[in-house]
């Protein structure tokens, strides 16, 4: 009896072992499943979805990435408003869709996977309605996609609302199925409960932390670029891969992007990496290269960095990661100081590498540099630059990569087919003595900024960099501010930041950023972003006053609280000193006109150089004329209280409408400035490198905009244009979610007039008692270097 009763008990355990493990889901991905880089769609278009042309753009965008770089996409990935959106869930079949797809995902689906990428959707969870039919329905339209139109990446998000637990069965099922089409079908879990479904899910959102620069992740310290929050951001417990850190932001405060992307793909190299969101289209044409790289090298070695450790912080510093194999292994080691700092790395299995012959390094990020070997136990000091981030690879074997010796390089270009693209990279007025590796065999179709040169693995090349050699540091500090008593021009020192900066869209500063492009795919893209209506239905950016367009209009974005507070006032900087007869503003209604009434008087003040205004009255309407003719010049325009919203502003000097082309304008910012305390720094700037800011690192607490930075040069007064985080704007998704108003960081272009000039740093507080540390930095971004590009044809290469 008790063997019978044993036997009974083993064969129902056993059968419920058998039955679990042929269930047992995979998830689309465990940990030791290779990275696939991504792009998702959003803050490109935002919750009312994207659109077959725009998609198509963007598509080709990548295309030419792969063609020109050989870039790979894996996943492109449509974000909110496809089908689903904020708090409801759409279909294929709806007029909606339909508009927004005329001929369903088909087009981009075929299009998609003739360049090797799949398809991914932000949704909810639910959608199953309240009958067999409406469940049936939503069941079939997610299994299609993955049958039908090549999706394997589901993003399931809160947004769109919780998972009823009445729909648990019903979600399992529906990627049960899924799974039979894309048995790698990736699940991500933003905030969400599933229930018996949970077991589908790929990744947990880290930290429940988007990455939107400025909007959602800004510095908590001072530092010279916005991205200082982004790479102080840590790693996984244990580093786990099996979650999804929400990629690295393509749309706001630009610079320093590479670093922030080298960590998402080899310090973090979470599932899917690179990843990347926005509108990538928005960079430079010199970036696209090194978005390129980054990509490449990653898919080359994307097998072995599944394998990581963790170095100790005390030699490594912050959140260093080693991975890799055995024989290769790459650190990612970053600065969160101002100043620079030494590496020691050691070449042995602390950092994961067996024994080798001899130990070739390689540096990959921020420039490429090719290091002299060493052998196995021996230590290499490597410097860490101010808040950025370095890439090294340790090999005890040759890959035969190209690269050069002698001195930092970018690998631009190097895809079959095409010739090979270096850049070599020097400081001014140095002098280089460089070998080629790689190259196996003499090289007979080469050329350096257009002119033939003949190389080999065999000779070297003397360079030289054009420039004067500095006798500085591109990145030093300049001085420290002491309290002084607060100064007799402080409004005019506020004025001058308020008329530097202005309130657009984060979007619209990035574009000016990186200027125009000469990239036909990136043109289109670009000009499909801003195409969309919304982005003139929100009103975001000061050109639209000065555009002859009455279809659009600048307005302060209600999304702010403070924008309702009538104590913000309307700025125009006219570019230039002009004599005018009259300015006129038009509004299109009297509810626009608010909190201006019709006909009653009000103020406007105007000012030739921020220091001396002259109020001139005027009345509001519709229709609002500035008698300019008793204001002598004018440059600086001023209004508080002024329109809600604004149609156009348009200057007549004898009956004629004025340029307005260098017009600029600001909506956001405070009437006035009180400051209670004050700080000064005297600097002088015998030179300074090309791409170089100061930056004025205002430690301390004192609120939201409770500080502000101006200098004065002469009796010039010249105004911080940018600030960390990022001044106030009018935002084309969301709004900042708060910053604590405390170590901010100012920043002020550096020009020819500022050079052998005594330049006076003053900051300004709102509190009277408040302990400030303000510091004076110079930098640059990029790295100042000349250089110099080598293109070599492949018909003359072994690789």
């Amino acid at each position: 009896m008790t063997n019978r009763i044993f036997l009974t008990v083993f064969l129902g355990v056993f059968s419920c072992l058998a039955f679990a493990q042929k269930n047992k889901v995979f998830p689309g991905a465990d940990e030791r499943t290779p990275s696939r880089s991504e792009y998702f769609t959003w803050i490109n278009n935002t919750n009312e979805g994207p659109t077959e042309a725009q998609t198509m753009a963007n598509l080709e965008f990548f295309k030419w990435l792969r063609e020109e770089y050989g870039m790979r996409l894996d996943i492109y990935a449509f974000d909110a408003g496809a089908i689903d959106g904020k708090k409801f869930y759409g279909e294929m079949g709806s007029l909606r869709f339909l508009k927004q797809f005329p001929e369903g995902f088909g087009p981009v689906s075929k299009f998609a996977t003739e360049n090797g990428t799949s398809l991914g959707l932000w949704g909810g969870p639910d959608g199953f309605g309240n009958t067999p039919e409406e469940a049936k329905a939503r069941h079939e339209m997610m299994v299609s996609l993955c049958r039908d139109f090549n999706f394997d990446l589901f993003k399931m998000d809160a947004v769109c609302g919780q998972l009823r637990p009445e729909k648990y069965e019903a979600f399992d099922k529906m990627m049960t199925e899924c799974r039979k089409y894309e048995p790698n079908l990736v699940l991500l879990n933003h905030r969400l409960d599933l229930g018996q479904g949970t077991k589908h899910s790929t990744t947990y959102l880290l930290g429940g932390k988007e990455t939107y620069i400025d909007v959602h992740s800004f510095n908590q310290n001072t530092a010279p670029h916005h991205r200082a929050g982004a790479i102080s951001r840590g790693l996984t417990p244990n580093l786990t891969r099996l979650t999804e850190d929400h990629g690295v932001c393509l749309s706001s405060c630009l610079d320093y992007w590479e670093d922030d992307l080298v960590l998402q793909a080899f310090n973090r190299n979470l599932v899917l990496a690179p990843q990347i969101y926005g509108s990538p289209m928005f960079l430079r044409d010199d970036e696209y290269p090194k978005l390129a790289r980054v990509f490449n090298l990653h898919r080359k070695y994307r097998d072995i960095l599944v394998d990581g450790i963790r170095l100790p912080e005390e030699r490594y510093g912050p959140y260093a990661v080693a991975r890799g194999d055995k024989d290769t292994r790459l650190l990612t080691l970053r600065n969160l100081t101002w100043e620079p700092v030494s590496c020691k790395v050691k070449l042995d299995e602390s950092i994961g590498l067996m024994q080798g012959e001899k130990i070739r390094l390689r540096q990959y990020f921020p420039v490429e540099r090719i290091l002299e070997d060493k052998n196995y136990g021996d230590e290499i000091e490597v410097e860490v630059l101010p808040f950025r981030v370095c890439l090294l690879k340790i090999s005890n074997k040759d890959d035969g990569e190209i690269g050069v010796k002698g001195c930092d390089f970018e690998v631009v270009r190097n895809v079959e087919g095409k010739p090979v693209e270096v850049k070599l990279l020097a400081m001014p007025g140095s002098t280089k003595k460089i070998k080629f590796v790689g190259f196996q065999n003499e090289i007979n179709v080469a050329d350096l900024d257009g002119k033939p040169v003949r190389i080999s693995t065999n000779r070297s090349l003397r360079v030289h960099f054009d420039g004067r050699a500095p006798k500085e540091k591109y990145h030093r500090k300049l001085g420290v501010a002491t309290q002084t008593p607060v100064p007799s021009d402080a409004s005019t020192l506020y004025e001058a930041t308020c008329f530097a900066a202005d309130n657009n869209a984060l979007e619209f500063r990035a574009i000016k950023r990186s200027g125009e492009s000469q990239i036909p795919e990136v043109i289109k893209a670009r000009k499909t972003f801003f195409d969309q209506p919304l982005i003139k239905r929100r009103e975001l950016v000061d050109e639209f006053m000065f555009d002859d367009d009455l279809e659009t209009a600048f307005s302060p974005t209600m999304r702010w609280r403070e924008s309702r507070n009538y104590k913000r006032a309307l700025r125009i900087d006219l570019g230039k000193i002009q004599v005018l007869d009259s300015l006129v503003l038009t509004t299109p209604d009297e509810f626009s006109m608010q909190p201006l009434k019709l006909d009653e008087g009000n103020y406007v003040y105007v000012s030739k150089d921020l220091e001396e205004w002259k109020r001139i009255t005027f009345l509001a309407g519709e229709r609002m004329v500035v008698d300019l003719r008793n204001a002598d010049s004018v440059r600086y325009v001023k209004m508080s209280p002024a329109p809600m919203r604004v149609l156009e502003v348009k200057g007549y000097r004898s009956g004629k409408s004025l340029d307005r082309a260098d017009w600029r304008g600001s909506n956001l910012f405070d009437a006035s400035f009180v400051a209670q305390s004050a700080w000064e720094a005297n600097v002088r700037l015998d030179e300074a490198s090309e791409h170089a800011y100061i930056c004025v690192a205002v430690n301390g607490e004192y609120g939201e905009d409770g500080a502000v930075v101006a200098l004065k040069i002469g009796d010039r007064y010249v105004g911080s244009p940018d600030r960390a985080p990022s001044y106030a704007f009018n935002d084309w998704e969301t709004t900042r979610k708060g910053y604590g108003g405390k170590n901010n960081t100012f920043y002020i272009p550096v020009d020819r007039s500022m050079i052998g000039e005594d330049i006076s740093v003053r900051i300004l507080c709102k509190k009277k008692e408040v302990e400030l540390n303000p510091e004076v930095w110079i930098s640059a971004y990029p790295i100042p270097y000349v250089s110099k590009t080598l293109r070599i044809g492949r018909e003359s290469l072994s690789l």
